[in-house]
């Protein structure tokens, strides 16, 4: 199994600025805050974003914290398919870093890096610091689970020999009795591929999940997909997390094909950590 930086888009929970945001037309674009890089982190160093235009990610700083800003154009909203690419690009850039980052959602944008600073980082500055301090030394791994469909039909039919019995009974019936038998083994089999989901989604996080801070469970997004799970991995226990991850896709070559990506931001995860910090406020 091979790891990689290359993201999904994130998901809708990611930290939200207490006010000030709006959906486009603003000059300054946020993707998330980090502590104040120290000039030897290299957090510094930020990818460009923006396709041709080559626009720079900087900071704005403020008593401790720094957001990762860059300009947005004033006729021009934020939603293209290279924006949403480039979001989690720079995001992704910050967790390999080893620093904690607080992702904001896609799409958030203020007026300028006064409002970044003085609204933003100063109304919300405690619960940021409380939240990075609880992902401090954490990145998020994602796990994608996808069923090798082919042994699937195998299985399923060696396991489930009604499901075999309708299936092997179509050959030999007339086009209306083969309609009701075809919705039959359609339902048979949906029904035989959720209880294979849940198996599986369950065997992974039984064996993954020990290693986690925490684990966040999504639907899989194809049809010959299992589910996408989240772990919150702490720095020591990355490595280990990585081997067994490497021994369960060899155990299950064949028959399911796993894709870690990661490190990431905490996409997942920060929603948990902004109330908690908003909690201990």
């Amino acid at each position: 199994m091979v790891a990689t930086d290359e993201t999904p888009p994130q998901p809708p929970d990611a930290a939200q600025p207490s006010g000030g945001a709006a959906a486009g037309g603003a000059h300054c674009y946020v993707y998330g805050v980090v502590a104040e890089p120290q000039a030897d982190s290299g957090v510094e160093e930020l990818p460009t974003v923006g396709g041709d235009s080559g626009t720079r990610v900087e900071f704005v700083r403020h008593a401790g914290l720094a957001a990762a800003v860059s300009a947005l154009p004033g006729d021009r909203p934020a939603g293209e398919p290279e924006d949403l690419r480039a979001h989690a690009r720079v995001l992704n850039t910050l967790a390999a870093t080893g620093a904690p980052v607080l992702p904001f959602r896609f799409g958030t944008v203020f007026q300028d890096r006064k409002q970044v600073a003085e609204d933003m980082l100063a109304n919300g500055h405690d619960a940021f610091v409380t939240a990075l301090e609880r992902l401090s030394g954490r990145a998020q791994f994602t796990l994608q689970a996808l069923f090798d469909e082919e042994a699937l039909l195998h299985r399923i039919l060696a396991e489930r020999p009604d499901i075999a019995e309708v299936r092997a009974s179509l050959a030999g019936l007339r086009e209306q009795a083969a309609r009701y038998q075809r919705m039959r083994l359609g339902e048979l089999m949906d029904e035989a591929v959720e209880a294979r989901r849940t198996t599986d989604t369950a065997a992974i996080e039984k064996r993954l999940g020990p290693l986690a801070d925490a684990t966040a469970v999504a639907p899989a997004a194809t049809d010959d997909g299992i589910a996408d799970i989240a772990f919150l991995i702490s720095d020591e226990r990355r490595n280990a997390f990585e081997r067994t991850a490497d021994d369960l896709a060899r155990e299950w070559h064949g028959r399911v094909r796993l894709r870690l990506l990661g490190p990431l931001a905490p996409y997942d995860f920060v929603a948990e950590a902004m109330e908690v910090a908003q909690g201990a406020g």
